[in-house]
């Protein structure tokens, strides 16, 4: 995959067009959607933030519509280098986009999720939070892992007992690095397939308003 991967800015929906130095939340979908299917998401969201939903740089096969953040089928589905290509266009745009943001956060769903536990590997000092739901952390170490041990981000993984949509063994890696490379809390909601539900979005919430008192605690 080639290493030149752009996120296409034009594509993105922002909540505001005022954005000044509020907290930034960037919303990564799922295979085959688009930077609007999370959007309906931003009336469960905290106020005074700023949104931005972005679109996924790749269409996958034909006849699937909608975007995707890395190929899930043929030889190199799912693979780690992928992931990373991923989030790496992901922090170039975020360079730009974000502007005086005082912080940054990222909330992810299914492919999105792994794509932003990448870039919050990739870039701790840049990443502040994450929120991944129905996704994973990809396999394999990165040169900043060590580093992400010690400075334990806060990360919210919610996934559904039901969900077969993520295979096992990624599951599995997940519970086990997570709460060695982060500040842990979430859930695993019974019943709940490869989707959100508004329990799910109570919990995020809640997590985001800590992610928001943290950023507005007086310094020193």
């Amino acid at each position: 995959m080639s290493e030149e991967l752009r996120l296409d800015g034009a594509l993105t929906r922002w909540s505001t067009g005022e954005r000044t130095d509020a907290p930034l939340l960037v919303l990564l979908h799922g295979y085959g959607a688009d930077e609007h299917d999370l959007f309906g998401l931003v009336p469960y969201l905290p106020e005074g933030i700023a949104v931005a939903s972005v679109a996924a740089p790749l269409a996958p096969p034909w006849p699937m519509p909608g975007r995707s953040w890395y190929p899930i089928e043929g030889l190199d589905g799912r693979s780690s280098a992928a992931v990373t290509t991923a989030a790496r266009a992901l922090l170039h745009w975020l360079e730009s986009a974000r502007e005086d943001a005082a912080s940054v956060a990222l909330l992810g769903f299914s492919q999105g999720a792994a794509v932003a536990l990448q870039g919050l590997r990739l870039a701790p000092e840049t990443v502040d939070a994450v929120v991944a739901l129905s996704g994973y952390a990809a396999p394999g170490e990165l040169s900043r892992d060590p580093e992400l041990a010690e400075l334990r981000p806060h990360v919210f993984w919610g996934r559904g007992t039901n969900d077969d949509v993520i295979p096992p063994a990624l599951v599995a890696h997940t519970a086990e690095w997570l709460p060695a490379h982060s500040e842990l809390s979430g859930r695993v909601y019974t019943g709940l397939t490869h989707s959100i539900s508004e329990e799910e979005l109570g919990d995020v919430r809640a997590f985001l308003d800590k992610w928001l008192e943290r950023v507005r605690a007086p310094k020193g």
